[in-house]
This record gives C-alpha cells, sequence and structure tokens, in this order.
C-alpha cells in the first residue's frame, strides 16, 4: 500500500510528532524558555520554578516528569538547544481554524471540515490554510485564478456548456463562456468579464457618488428642519409664558380669554409639526433607502469576482432613491412678539376703560364691578395670531444683554481626563500631577487634559469661565463626535475640524480650529471670558469681561452637529464655569 502525501500535510505530521516528544509534561505545551534538569526531561522554566517553589517546605526536590529527588533544589538554566527547536516548529506550523455556521468550508478536508480562505477559479472549489499550500508551492498551480472564499462558485459554470464563465456579452448583457462566443452568442459584441467589470466599475463610482451626495442632501435638509422647529417650539412656549404673564395681570373677567389665545398658540405649533412631520418621515425613509443601496453598491464595489460582480451590477446600476422630495421651504425666523404686543394693548385698554369707569361710581360705594371689554374687539386683536411673522432678536450688546441668554452648565464626569480633577458640584476642573484613575467610559479623554460638558448649545447660548494658573487653559465649543482615545489631531480640541477653542495664559492669548492658529493681540486685564454662540446663524464669540464687553475673537461659520462646552486644563491650572443663576 502506498500513501501520498503533500508537503504541508508531511509538515503537520511531523510538527505533531515533534510536540509530543518536546511537550513541557507540566502544560502539555511546546515550552516556552525550555530548561533541562538533571534527570534530563524538559521543562518550560516558569512550569518547573512553580512547581518547586510549592516544595520549598520539604527541602526535597522532585522531577515532576519521573519524580526523581534532588537536594538541594537544582540551579537551572534556558536549554538554547531546545530553544532554537522550538521556535522553528513554531515557525513551521500552519494555522487553521474550524469553520463555523457562516464560514466556507474546505472542499479538501476530510472529517473536520476547517474554514476556507481562498477558493480557485479554475478547481472550482474551496481551500483552507493547509490545502492550499500546493497551489502556492507547486509550478502546475502557478496559472490557477485564487479569490476570497466563497459558496457561489458554480454560479461561474456556463449552463449550457459546463465551462466556465469567463466572457461577457454586450449585446445580450450576460455573462458567457468562450463555446457561448461560436454558438448562441457568435458574432455579438463580447469582451472579457474583467475588462467588462473595469468598465462598469467605474459607472458604479459615479452611481455611488451621486448617491452619497443625495444623501448629504436629505440629511441637511432634515437637521435645517429639526432645528427650525426646535427654535418654533422654543418660540412659542415663550409666547405662551409672556401671554400668560399678561392675562394674569387682568381682572378675572378675561381669564378665559387667556386660555383661548394659549389654546391658538398651541394650535399653531401642532399645525407646524403637523405639516412638518410627513415631509420629515419621508426624508427618514428616502435616507434609509438610500443608505441601504450605498451598503450594497459599496460590497459589489469590493467585490473581487468578476461574473459576481457583473450579475449583481444589473439590478444595482438603476439611479440611487426615489423621485426628488420637492424643495421644503422653511421660515428662517419665528416669533409671537406680534400677539404678545397685541395683548399688551390690550391691557392697556382695559386698565383705561377701569380708571374711566372708576371715576364715574360715587365714592360711597362698596362693591365695584369691572366691566370686560366688548368681545369683538378681543377676538379681533387675538385673531392677529394667524398672521405672526418672525422677527429675530436684536444682537446683545452689553453684559446685561448677553446675560438675557445665560445657560448653565456642569462638567460631564465620564468625559474627564485621569488627571483631572472635577469639583464645586462639576463646575471646576483642576489639573493633577497624578492620575486619578476614572472608571473607564467609552466617552473618556484616556490621553488629552480634556473635559467636556453634559448640556448641548442650543439657540443663542452665553456662559463665563474663570481661569487660572500659568500653564494655561483653553475654552471650547466641539461636537461629540470628536474622538477620545489616544493622541492624534481627531482628539486634541483645535487641531481637527470637530473643534474651537480659545486658548488663555498669563503670556499669550490665540484662537485653533482645524490646527490653523491665530494670535489675539489683546491681553486681557480680567480672568473671566465670556462665550457667545448664536447657532442658527453660525457664530463664536469670546470676549473679556469686566466692567465692558471687549470682543477677543469671532468666528463665523456653519455649525452641522449639536456643540458641546469643553476644556484642556494645563498643569496646576483651573477652570471654573461661572454660576450666574444664584
Amino acid at each position: 500500500m502506498v500513501f501520498l502525501f503533500t508537503c504541508s500535510e508531511m509538515a503537520e505530521a511531523i510538527i505533531s510528532i515533534a510536540q509530543d516528544e518536546f511537550s513541557c509534561p507540566v502544560c502539555l505545551e511546546l515550552p516556552k524558555d525550555p530548561v533541562t534538569v538533571l534527570c534530563g526531561h524538559n521543562f518550560c522554566m516558569v512550569c518547573i520554578n512553580d512547581s518547586w517553589d510549592q516544595e520549598d517546605d520539604k527541602e526535597t526536590y522532585s522531577c515532576p516528569k519521573c519524580r526523581q529527588t534532588f537536594t538541594p533544589r537544582p540551579v537551572i538554566s534556558k536549554n538554547t538547544v531546545l530553544a532554537d527547536i522550538v521556535e522553528k516548529l513554531m515557525k513551521t506550523k500552519i494555522q487553521v481554524t474550524p469553520a463555523g455556521p457562516e464560514d466556507v468550508e474546505c472542499d479538501s478536508c476530510t472529517g473536520k471540515k476547517y474554514k476556507a480562505v481562498k477558493s480557485c477559479l479554475v478547481c472550482l472549489v474551496s481551500f483552507c490554510e493547509t490545502h492550499l499550500q500546493p497551489h502556492y508551492e507547486s509550478p502546475a498551480y502557478k496559472k490557477h485564478k485564487l479569490v476570497k472564499a466563497s459558496r457561489r462558485l458554480q454560479e461561474q459554470i456556463c449552463s449550457q456548456h459546463d465551462k466556465l464563465l469567463e466572457v461577457y456579452c454586450r449585446t445580450d448583457q450576460q455573462c458567457i463562456c468562450m463555446l457561448c462566443t461560436m454558438d448562441d452568442h457568435k458574432g455579438h459584441d463580447t469582451i472579457s468579464a474583467a475588462a467588462e467589470r473595469t468598465e462598469k466599475q467605474k459607472q458604479l463610482v459615479d452611481i455611488q457618488r451621486k448617491c452619497l451626495q443625495k444623501i448629504q442632501n436629505k440629511e441637511k435638509e432634515l437637521h435645517k428642519l429639526r432645528i427650525v422647529l426646535k427654535s418654533y417650539k422654543c418660540f412659542a412656549q415663550k409666547a405662551v409664558e409672556n401671554i400668560e404673564r399678561i392675562c394674569t395681570e387682568l381682572i378675572n373677567s378675561i381669564k378665559r380669554r387667556c386660555s383661548e389665545v394659549k389654546e391658538l398658540i398651541r394650535d399653531q405649533e401642532k399645525a407646524a409639526w403637523s405639516q412638518a412631520e410627513d415631509v420629515m418621515e419621508q426624508l427618514e425613509q428616502e435616507i434609509v433607502d438610500l443608505k441601504k443601496k450605498d451598503a450594497e453598491l459599496e460590497e459589489l464595489l469590493h467585490t473581487e469576482d468578476p461574473i459576481h460582480f457583473l450579475q449583481g451590477f444589473q439590478s444595482l446600476s438603476a439611479p440611487a432613491g426615489s423621485e426628488e422630495s420637492p424643495t421644503i421651504k422653511i421660515s428662517p425666523f419665528l416669533s409671537f412678539d406680534d400677539v404678545t404686543k397685541s395683548v399688551s394693548q390690550l391691557r392697556e385698554k382695559v386698565e383705561e376703560f377701569w380708571k374711566d369707569e372708576i371715576r364715574k361710581i360715587p365714592s360711597k360705594v362698596k362693591k365695584v364691578q369691572i366691566i370686560r371689554p366688548p368681545e369683538p374687539q378681543i377676538r379681533e386683536d387675538f385673531l392677529l395670531l394667524k398672521k405672526v411673522q418672525i422677527i429675530p432678536p436684536p444682537k446683545p450688546q452689553t453684559r446685561e444683554d448677553f446675560l438675557q441668554y445665560f445657560c448653565p452648565f456642569t462638567l460631564d464626569p465620564n468625559t474627564v481626563n485621569d488627571c483631572l480633577c472635577l469639583s464645586e458640584e462639576n463646575k471646576v476642573a483642576t489639573r493633577s500631577e497624578t492620575e486619578l484613575w476614572h472608571p473607564d467610559h467609552p466617552d473618556r479623554f484616556d490621553y488629552c487634559f480634556q473635559v467636556l460638558c453634559r448640556e448641548s448649545v442650543s439657540g443663542r447660548c452665553y456662559w463665563e469661565v474663570e481661569w487660572s494658573g500659568d500653564d494655561g487653559v483653553e475654552i471650547a465649543v466641539a461636537y461629540k463626535s470628536i474622538s477620545r482615545k489616544g493622541f492624534g489631531n481627531g482628539c486634541v480640541i483645535g487641531w481637527n475640524d470637530q473643534s474651537w477653542t480659545l486658548f488663555c495664559s498669563p503670556s499669550r492669548f490665540s484662537f485653533l480650529h482645524n490646527n490653523e492658529e491665530t494670535e489675539i493681540p489683546i491681553m486681557p486685564s480680567s480672568s473671566r471670558i465670556g462665550v457667545y454662540v448664536d447657532y442658527r446663524a453660525g457664530t463664536l464669540s469670546y470676549y473679556s469681561v469686566s466692567d465692558t464687553m471687549k470682543l477677543l475673537h469671532r468666528v463665523q461659520t456653519t455649525f452641522t452637529q449639536p456643540l458641546y462646552p469643553g476644556f484642556w486644563v494645563g498643569l496646576g491650572s483651573k477652570v471654573k464655569l461661572s454660576d450666574l443663576t444664584n
């Protein structure tokens, strides 16, 4: 009987015998840092030392293999010859992985099936790492085409001639074999499948580019719509509060009309949301569909198999997305100032009416009845709700103006670096010389001495920061998507397009964004810095706060994600978020 072995199978057999011969009797693996004791048996250095450490109290040491005893404890050293043999065996060993439910199985494995790593388009079978070796070692397999392991090899065969599909017929838009060019497709416009794949790939890239552009456009529309609706809701809430304040100043006879006003405002708000929900739902669905198609295009784009690529191209080359949605017209500013003004005028009319009537009543009358204004006049004033126009509020000038937009912020313990200490109810961050070892968290800055706030910036927002320290601090705003791990530009505030920061130190001030620095010639005398953001207008401003507001630097841009206040703190330095609500 004759046994035939491949080089790889013979190598595995030799390795198996060698591992049985040289394995450590304690851990049963090839020895790490092998040593040989006096009786001639081999062990890992760690294994034999651990075994003898347990026998120290007996003052007699034995070989774990043959139980020969030694007194005193032998001095052991590394067996360099055996270490070289083990190292060569580990390099020779071929790594194979058992096939899982989702893996392609090796067609050459008998018994236990291992995971296939490549498929041969000539042999039309898949191979694991072991059985793939002949394709690398034997010249006979030199011209065989290897691709990523695939279950779809049979789709490569022509059903009529049982030959490999390697030609593409442009006339009939299908993959064929060489014999088909002489039979049913004779005289047709044909080209190799690989060449046609290259041509179609260019078209696919253009289709994908257009698909991605549509996704970006629709996401921008959706983002703008959400911002405007959020502002609309904010203005509506403020209008309700103002009208409620005014109505409570009126006598009880007008309370019912106050509720009527609030109901009309809510109706306007609901009407706006009702109109927008359908559009938002449509945009979200179109984005989901486009992302799904983009994923399919991306998968097809990286398919190595030209036949699979061309077959999938037919179904995916159709234009991405549905018909373009109509342009969404959104009012950029929303307000209920006219309504508030109308109610204020109504209050003045009621008060004047009240004074006139009081004069007519004899001084001895003990009970005074207040007559409410004629109902038609009230209804006429309140119908102005249907003609609301948004008037943007004026830009703040004085500190009192800025304080109208004050937003209280707190530092987020989940983002703070291990070298920063938070105190005063997470309003103060101080740089420490030693690491504090905060619990692990995916949002934590692991190398950069930085921290973000819990709350995001929305609409118009103002806050103040006090700083101190010779090494200086950075007062920043950043997107939540800024990297947290490592020390690359993507993590450091001011060194990427995800963040904007003002560097403050006793010797100089500067502004950084996307790794570009702008020196600030003004040296503020105050350690208090005011930060003002108008998110919708895309402005970020830094002020030195003292008796007056002195502008240090202003940025005009377009914010595309929610902003979060953040800080970098130098050694021995400190930042404090001012709590102006107390």
